[in-house]
């Protein structure tokens, strides 16, 4: 098929720069990103600019760009067979609204610091971003899987796409590949649509295929009462307390034991969150193949939380992520994911969850163990210093997404729920991701921030990249009913997953019914949930719920 010609573009504006694009054999129309004024590439400590004659083709000595429209999106393809490639930056000229407002998204989790603004131009919106003028709706963004670590950046004359391409913290070393390193789309609002409800549209174009679970997820999770000290017994209690309650034979809730089970490095041995084998309970735990039998005999479906990347006490170093900031603790070694013998490590013990009769398995601490960074720390770079996998052939990105798919390939049919995951890299592969830091069974204010924000922000994102996890109630008597009942309500109402941690002591009879009503509500389809006062506020208060206007009363 030949490329067809495109509308050139004829303003500067935003939406100027989204031009239509026409039919191709078997695709509808759509619209595309015009093409690039400017293209540079960053090598070593160099900037440098790129050639063109035709802004489809880009080049410097024997550095390639080259860029294809085609079936509405722009893919953008990179050769560079000797030049360590740390990044590809497309630049767009355009005059700037003062008047509009962005919403970008986040490296992995959000931490409630996603909302609507006027950015700077110091500002990374990872992966997309929606502009909204008061009138109608733009969105930019790359579909999700791509093979480099895509953000956004806007001033008030130029739009760039910054696509990090490093392996680490150096340049990726291509050699003769071809790297195919992400596909822009883009979307304006129709007439009458609203920005959720653009928002939501775009999202199911930058994911194709999503994998979605068969029926909602919802239940309970001990670590927001236990926090890491549990045990067979405090679980199987747990299930007890809140099995009854749950009324919906056809769709069962589950109950996910939490950090705390595994064996205990012996360097570590009060670090529920670092244990030295994933393979092997601890004492307080024995037999996880019984643990999941009684819990199924009680009516909920086990699942079981795990810590991919991190390694033994006795792992010999060649095995081994260097050590950098924030991943430095020599009683504490990671594992190098570009490493084929420390996948298989990682398949092994993901099967090893199912044959123990696990249904769900919540994976965690991935992205930090990379890359020694949490996503609000990725301001200026996403890891800090000069460091390399041990395969520096292949970008971050593509080293990620490899482990997610040796995940996914290894827990065949059980459900998995990625935790501090990359959003983007997670969509296709998991049927749950959390999308926000974590909530709090200590502080209200936490859970606020956290949960209700996230919820509020990325709920756009909900059953187009997977289900959208807010992140538990953490139902303890730290914490005022008051507050955690409405936080409750919200999720159990906004089709999104449920997911109760509940301290014994703090469930009383008003308690048990409310969770039970909950119960119902989430293991039933219900459209998602939208917030109404979304542009004003990083917490939104009303919410129209299963065609309901709903207000809660945050303060």
């Amino acid at each position: 098929m030949e490329r067809r010609k495109f509308i050139k573009l004829s303003g500067t504006s935003m939406a100027g720069l989204i031009i239509s694009s026409p039919s191709f054999e078997n695709s509808t129309p759509g619209h595309v990103l015009t093409l690039p004024d400017e293209v540079w590439i960053s090598s070593g400590d160099q900037q440098i600019s790129l050639f063109s004659t035709d802004k489809l083709k880009w080049t410097n000595k024997d550095t390639v760009v080259i860029l294809k429209q085609e079936l509405g999106q722009l893919s953008v393809y990179v050769q560079s067979p000797t030049s360590a490639l740390n990044n590809v930056q497309l630049k767009w000229k355009y005059t700037s609204d003062p008047n509009a407002k962005c919403l970008g998204d986040h490296w992995e989790r959000t931490y409630g610091d996603v909302y609507w603004q006027s950015p700077p131009a110091s500002t990374k919106m990872p992966w997309y971003f929606m502009q909204y003028d008061g009138k109608n709706t733009n969105c930019f963004g790359v579909k999700t899987g791509c093979r480099s670590i895509c953000h956004w950046q806007i001033n008030r004359s130029q739009v760039q796409l910054i696509l990090d391409t490093r392996s680490g913290g150096v340049g990726v070393q291509l050699g003769s590949r071809k790297l195919h390193a992400a596909d822009i789309i883009t979307a304006k609002s129709s007439t009458g649509e609203t920005p959720f409800r653009t928002g939501q549209r775009f999202c199911k174009m930058m994911c194709k295929a999503p994998r979605l679970a068969k029926q909602p997820v919802y239940g309970i999770n001990d670590w927001y009462f236990a926090y890491g000290k549990n045990s067979s017994d405090l679980i199987l209690q747990h299930t007890a307390l809140l099995a009854d309650l749950a009324t919906d034979t056809v769709n069962r809730p589950f109950s996910v034991v939490d950090a705390g089970w595994a064996y205990y490095s012996p360097l570590l041995p009060g670090d529920c969150c670092w244990q030295d084998d994933y393979s092997r309970p601890n004492d307080h735990f024995k037999d996880m193949g019984k643990l999941a039998d009684d819990v199924k005999k009680m009516g909920m479906r086990p699942g079981l939380w795990t810590r991919p990347l991190c390694g033994a006490h006795n792992d010999r170093a060649t095995l081994l992520l260097p050590s950098i900031e924030g991943r430095d603790d020599p009683k504490k070694p990671v594992l190098d994911p570009s490493i084929e013998e420390n996948i298989q490590r990682v398949k092994r013990n993901i099967s090893l969850y199912k044959q123990w009769g696990y249904e769900m398995v919540k994976h965690d601490f991935s992205t930090y163990d990379i890359l020694g960074k949490w996503g609000f720390e990725m301001n200026e770079t996403i890891t800090p210093g000069a460091w390399r996998f041990n395969d520096n052939t292949k970008t971050t990105a593509e080293i990620i997404l490899h482990l997610y798919q040796s995940i996914r390939e290894a827990a065949d049919d059980m459900y998995l729920i990625g935790c501090n995951t990359v959003s983007h890299l997670s969509a296709g592969l998991f049927e749950v991701n959390r999308i926000g830091d974590d909530t709090s069974g200590n502080e209200w204010d936490r859970t606020l921030k956290m949960g209700v924000n996230t919820l509020a922000f990325r709920a756009i994102q909900h059953n187009h990249f997977y289900a959208a996890d807010a992140d538990c109630v953490g139902l303890t008597n730290k914490v005022p009913w008051s507050k955690n009942k409405q936080w409750m309500q919200l999720l159990a109402e906004s089709g999104t997953p449920l997911l109760i941690s509940a301290q014994p002591d703090a469930v009383g009879t008003e308690q048990k019914e409310f969770i039970k009503k909950c119960f119902t509500s989430a293991a039933k389809i219900l459209p998602i949930g939208e917030p109404l006062d979304w542009m004003n506020t990083l917490t939104p208060s009303k919410w129209k719920l299963n065609g309901k206007i709903v207000n809660f009363d945050w303060s």
